[in-house]
């Protein structure tokens, strides 16, 4: 079990797949990379999850990779999971390329001691979701029930991966996906069957829908009990039912419709071990990721006292 001040808390980076000149981030220069990261350091995160919209881990070469490294010791962060973002492993074209890029990234996040590979049934998205404001107000990808059993099948491969190397593997919650339900992700999980596996809570994913959807405390009384990593974010959300009309915008975790004091507390309660990974949309993300970090970080001090 963590103490207060070593739990794992993460900045998701988010600087983006290109540098400022245009060129990929995976082929930018060091000092590109090292702004980056002391960008981050300095606002006092001490752990990071590079997910794969950044800088694809799986890719680096063995002397990029040995320079990432060495610039993380130098301005003092950690690695505490990596997330693979829209890289289904039932992706129809992609499938196979992205479970090989998945087992990739689980041998370069045990190099880099992380403790978490965290993927999803996410898939890119459409025109339509890349125009809106928030690409979560248009309809996006909606998974195939017919390559279920292939998900399984493969999940459970990934995880065979994982346990061999020390590391486990977090099933993200996203809307419309194989988990995109607190229910669905409960029942695939245990489809999967394999101990290395748990849930991603990102009921934030669910929340800023323009949807009908459960009650915040329905949806993680059913996926807190089997939480391993957590992607962590909160939305104002404001629904009237005389005209079925929704709002939601991305907020500090303090501020959202989720009381995430409540939250936090009940999954310790239940044995919460895993890390903390701080997501924001818009504005300053970096500024807000930093705030909830040291929020979480309030909320466990009160919580393990």
């Amino acid at each position: 079990m963590y103490t207060v001040e070593d739990w794992p808390i993460a900045c998701k980076v988010n600087f983006g797949s290109l540098a400022e000149d245009g060129t990929p981030i995976a082929d930018a220069p060091r000092a590109v990379w090292r702004d980056q990261l002391q960008q981050i350091a300095e606002l006092g995160f001490t752990h990071i999850d590079p997910m794969d919209d950044w800088i694809p881990i799986a890719d680096l070469s063995e002397k990029r990779l040995s320079e990432y490294r060495d610039l993380l010791d130098e301005v003092g962060l950690k690695t505490a999971a990596i997330s693979i973002g829209r890289n289904s492993v039932v992706d129809v074209e992609n499938g196979e390329k992205n479970v090989a890029t998945i087992h990739r990234t689980i041998d370069r996040a045990a190099e880099l001691g992380a403790t978490i590979v965290n993927i999803g049934f996410l898939q890119a998205l459409t025109p339509a979701q890349k125009k809106a404001l928030w690409f979560w107000l248009a309809d996006g990808h909606h998974d195939d029930p017919a390559l279920r059993g292939l998900a399984i099948e493969r999940v459970r491969d990934l995880a065979d991966h994982a346990q061999r190397v020390g590391l486990g593997i977090s099933l993200e919650i996203y809307e419309d996906t194989y988990i995109g339900t607190a229910d669905d992700a409960v029942a695939f999980l245990k489809d999967v069957d394999h101990p290395a596996v748990g849930i991603n809570p990102d009921i934030g994913n669910l929340i800023r829908l323009h949807r009908p959807i459960p009650t915040y405390q329905e949806m993680y009384a059913k996926v807190l009990p089997y939480a391993n990593y957590w992607h962590i974010k909160n939305y104002i959300r404001d629904e009237d039912p005389a005209t079925g009309s929704y709002m939601s915008a991305p907020v500090p975790l303090k501020y959202g419709v989720v009381n995430y004091r409540e939250v936090i507390r009940r999954a310790l309660a239940l044995g919460y071990s895993g890390p903390f990974m701080t997501e924001h949309y818009g504005s300053d993300w970096l500024g807000v990721g930093a705030e909830n970090a040291q929020y979480i970080r309030d909320v466990l001090r009160s919580s393990l006292a």
